[in-house]
C-alpha cells in the first residue's frame, strides 16, 4: 500500500534523506485499524519525551519493552486465566504489540508501571561532536600581528 504522495522528485534532488522518505511512504503500513492500547505522547521538555500506555489489568511481568535501532517495541501477553469461569468478559487483555519509530540520538531512560498506565521516558542525548559549534571568523587579525612583527624586526635592524 503506497502513500497517495509521490516522493520520487524528491529523492532524486536530495542525497541521504531516504531513510526518512521510506518511513513516510511506509507509516500507514501495520498501523491500520490497530488502535489497542491507546497511549499518549507527551514533550515534557526539549530534550524529553513520555510515552504512555493504558495497559490496565497486565502486570510487570507480562509486558516487554524492547528498545533497538531507532524502534521501540512494547508488547504484552495476558497469561491464561485457568479456572476461572466468566460470566462476562468485557475487560481487554489481549496480546498487543505496539511499535514507536525514534529519532536518531533518542534513548529509552525508563519505564513504570502505576495504575494500569506504562509510563516510558525518552531522552534525546545528542553526541558531543554532533553539537553545533560557533566558528569564530579568522583571518585578518592574525595577518596584521604578522606585519606588525615584521615592521618591528625590521627597524630593530
Amino acid at each position: 500500500m503506497r502513500s497517495a504522495f509521490d516522493f520520487a522528485p524528491y529523492r532524486r534532488s536530495t542525497v541521504g534523506f531516504d531513510r526518512l522518505f521510506d518511513l513516510l511512504e511506509n507509516s500507514s503500513l501495520g498501523q491500520g485499524s490497530e488502535n489497542y492500547p491507546p497511549f499518549d505522547l507527551i514533550k515534557v521538555d526539549e530534550n524529553h519525551y513520555r510515552v504512555i500506555l493504558a495497559v490496565a489489568g497486565f502486570g510487570r511481568d507480562e509486558i516487554d519493552i524492547v528498545a533497538q535501532q531507532n524502534q521501540l517495541i512494547v508488547s504484552g501477553k495476558k497469561a491464561d486465566d485457568e479456572g476461572v469461569d466468566y460470566i462476562h468478559r468485557g475487560i481487554a487483555n489481549r496480546q498487543f504489540e505496539r511499535r514507536f519509530g525514534l529519532a536518531d540520538f533518542i534513548k529509552v531512560a525508563e519505564a513504570d508501571l502505576k495504575d494500569g498506565l506504562l509510563s516510558v521516558d525518552l531522552i534525546r542525548e545528542i553526541p558531543e561532536a554532533m553539537k553545533p559549534k560557533k566558528i569564530s571568523i579568522g583571518g585578518s587579525q592574525p595577518k596584521q600581528e604578522a606585519i606588525e612583527v615584521t615592521a618591528q624586526e625590521s627597524a630593530d635592524v
